[in-house]
């Protein structure tokens, strides 16, 4: 798989893993600084569904797929979409409150390592649907696909 490609996936898992960062500086007048469970402010996942689903309209047009092409498109433009990841729940509040500082540190490692595992199998399955649409492409369409996803690189990987 080429460079770009897989910059423009890794700037996707990255996206997701901003969205599950959940700890911001507690209240003031906590003795030791504990932590509170605030998801970060991030895209709305909705602007982030629109913005792929434009690109991958303009690298369909470009690509000028035939017919035979069609089911891998399908099943590449299925994968490339926004993990299911980005909106997997935090640990709730009232929940992390009511543990000592060691078990809110497993509960949120269990957490993080849950989060991971589900963000690399989403990262492998877009990685595998490009490798097998990239493979029923053309010469010329692979050429335009290699351009439109150096071109995205170039802009941030959006």
């Amino acid at each position: 798989m080429n460079l770009a490609l897989k910059s423009l996936l890794a700037a996707v898992a990255l996206a997701a893993l901003g969205l599950t960062a959940t700890a911001q500086a507690g209240s003031k007048d906590e003795s030791f600084g504990m932590m509170e469970m605030h998801p970060m402010h991030h895209m709305n996942p909705e602007k982030m569904t629109a913005l792929v689903e434009r690109h991958l309209g303009h690298l369909k047009a470009k690509l000028h797929l035939n017919a035979a092409q069609e089911g891998a498109w399908t099943t590449f433009a299925t994968a490339i979409k926004p993990p299911a990841s980005m909106g997997m729940p935090h640990p709730e509040r009232a929940e992390m409150e009511k543990l000592t500082t060691p078990e809110r540190i497993d509960k949120m490692r269990a957490f993080r390592t849950q989060h991971h595992d589900t963000m690399l199998a989403e990262i492998n399955t877009r990685e595998e649907a490009a490798k097998t649409f990239y493979a029923t492409l053309s010469p010329e369409q692979k050429k335009t696909f290699d351009a439109e996803h150096a071109r995205m690189e170039r802009h941030g990987g959006h």
